[in-house]
């Protein structure tokens, strides 16, 4: 399996980890020998750690045991977002001791997916599954973040990307990076983007810009002929008059 991580051992005996990259292309599910070799790494020394991460996330059972390694590991763990943090990488940036992020970095949180094939039993049992993965995603930014489950779980239905200064609003990191003390304004406290709320809002305006039709009113009725009574018969002497007149 090719590397997503890097160790950097430095000068002064900290070492830099580096997750860059698709969190394990090849799924970790029963597989003993990558998640023993990252931790063997990872626990080769015990000084603090800064793990800087750029990742669209991948797999979620490799990001769990990553996660669970790095809240065992007993020193400290700086977790630096440069780019991205996505999906399963956000959840590796929980475990820091200090999560910090650059000013132009993003973190997005979504629902977990699968493919599944077979009948109905088969799809109500990778529901379930999904379901159950949610709960356990939730655990994680919880625990970071201290939001309540309702809230982190409405985070999740939307996809939503955060900027550096909403992830610090929200609490899932502690510091934006560069800004020290920099008084920003008021609107660029932070902003969020829910995907699915954003394409519906989208829909609903081009929905507003389309023509309306022009409504169609049913044809006016045909008059009633008047009825003919004896007052308005036209007599046969009447007739031969008017026939006589022609040449």
């Amino acid at each position: 399996m090719r590397h997503f991580w890097n160790w950097v051992k430095n000068d002064d005996e900290t070492r830099t980890l580096y997750l860059e990259g698709v969190i394990a292309e090849e799924s970790w599910f029963s597989d003993d020998i990558t998640p023993a070799m990252f931790k063997e790494e990872l626990f080769s020394g015990n000084g603090p750690i800064t793990l800087h991460i750029n990742s669209p996330g991948g797999d979620c059972i490799a990001a769990s045991q990553i996660y669970t390694m790095l809240m065992d590991y007993p020193g400290d763990v700086t977790v630096q977002i440069d780019g991205m943090a996505a999906s399963a990488a956000s959840v590796i940036a929980m475990a820091g001791t200090r999560v910090c992020m650059s000013p132009t970095s993003m973190m997005m949180i979504h629902n977990p997916f699968t493919m599944a094939m077979g009948d109905t039993e088969e799809m109500r049992k990778a529901i379930q599954l999904l379901d159950e993965v949610k709960e356990s995603i939730i655990n994680a930014y919880q625990i970071k973040t201290g939001l309540s489950r309702d809230e982190l779980s409405k985070l999740m239905d939307g996809e939503t990307w955060m900027n550096a200064l909403k992830a610090k609003e929200l609490g899932f990191c502690d510091e934006v990076l560069y800004t020290g003390d920099l008084d920003l304004p008021d609107n660029v406290s932070g902003f969020s983007f829910g995907r699915r709320a954003a394409a519906a809002c989208l829909m609903n305006r081009v929905i507003a810009t389309l023509p309306k039709p022009e409504p169609v009113y049913p044809p006016d009725p045909e008059p009633t002929p008047e009825p003919i009574t004896p007052d308005n018969r036209v007599k046969a002497a009447d007739l031969m008059k008017r026939l006589s007149l022609l040449k």
